[in-house]
């Protein structure tokens, strides 16, 4: 279709890749590596670029599914995958508002990873990623319907489960 470089089509995308990857993996030197590897897979398919539609999704579509690969590999070895401390670029005056900020915060990245990986995707993909439902129906092989739809679920069930946790006790 188009005339597609590397290194102005493909390159830039590394940044994204890797937030994908780091997303699905929640470990940021096998996010580096799923980079790497999926740069590789992208440039042996060059014969097969004009033929592509869009390269953006093409490439976010390898890296996913090798970052659902690294996954099921861990989980079969009995690893468990532990979220990095992020940087805390807001500190509150408030101790107790800190830590109930965090809390929440890790609350809601816990209720993110145990949803079903479609929603996981789709979710990730739009609010943090910020593509459209067409690029993330192609990302992952499913029409947009599905898409509204997986998101949907996905931010009713953090909804609903974050509203139970939250509130638990009180």
């Amino acid at each position: 279709m188009k005339n597609v470089s590397f290194r102005n089509d493909v390159l830039p995308l590394k940044n994204v890749l890797y937030r994908l990857a780091l997303r699905i993996t929640l470990d940021s030197a096998e996010a580096e590596d799923i980079v790497q590897e999926t740069m590789i897979k992208v440039w042996n398919k060059r014969d097969a670029w004009s033929e592509i539609d869009s390269i953006e999704a093409f490439s976010l579509a390898i890296c996913r599914n090798l970052a659902l690969d690294y996954i099921k590999r861990a989980s079969s070895q009995n690893e468990s995958l532990e979220a990095q401390s992020y940087d805390k670029a807001d500190s509150s005056s408030n101790p107790y508002e800190e830590t109930s900020k965090n809390d929440r915060v890790n609350l809601v990245k816990k209720l993110v990873e145990a949803l079903p990986e479609k929603q996981r995707s789709c979710m990730q993909l739009r609010d943090f990623e910020g593509k459209t439902y067409k690029e993330i129906a192609s990302v992952l092989g499913i029409s947009e319907d599905q898409v509204k739809v997986n998101i949907f679920r996905a931010r009713q069930t953090i909804k609903q489960r974050f509203h139970q946790l939250d509130n638990y006790g009180l």
